[in-house]
């Protein structure tokens, strides 16, 4: 939860360490069992939660061009998929398995950040 810290008069809130695996752990139990049910309208869900966690883990959320990436093939694991909910969501046609490989591609990513370590908490 939150701690309760004073600096010279000031109140801090500080999220505790870990916090946001057990948000993100509640939130996939929400989401895998639409995965199964509905995986093309569940992509949405999966992306959301999937980018906040690259984010939380100092991830980004795509690759520029001369950069260099400490794990490139995780961001783009992440670029494939998202490019594929962005496919879904504008409406145009797209191939079922890229469905199927976008949902594999958020497990993979998710069960991957999950196990990177406890996040340091916000000061």
């Amino acid at each position: 939860m939150f701690d309760d810290e004073r600096i010279g008069g000031t109140l801090l809130l500080v999220q505790e360490p870990g916090l946001d695996e057990h948000e993100w752990v509640t939130e996939w139990e929400q989401i895998e069992p639409e995965l199964h049910e509905s995986p093309t309208e569940a992509l949405s869900e999966a992306d959301d939660l999937v980018g906040r966690m690259m984010e939380a883990r100092g991830f980004p959320l795509s690759e520029q061009e001369g950069e260099e990436l400490a794990e490139p093939e995780t961001v783009r694991e992440y670029e494939e998929a998202h490019r594929i909910r962005l496919l879904i969501d504008s409406g145009e046609s797209f191939d079922p398995g890229d469905v199927a490989v976008a949902v594999e591609s958020y497990r993979s990513l998710y069960t991957y950040l999950l196990e990177y370590g406890a996040t340091p908490g916000i000061p």
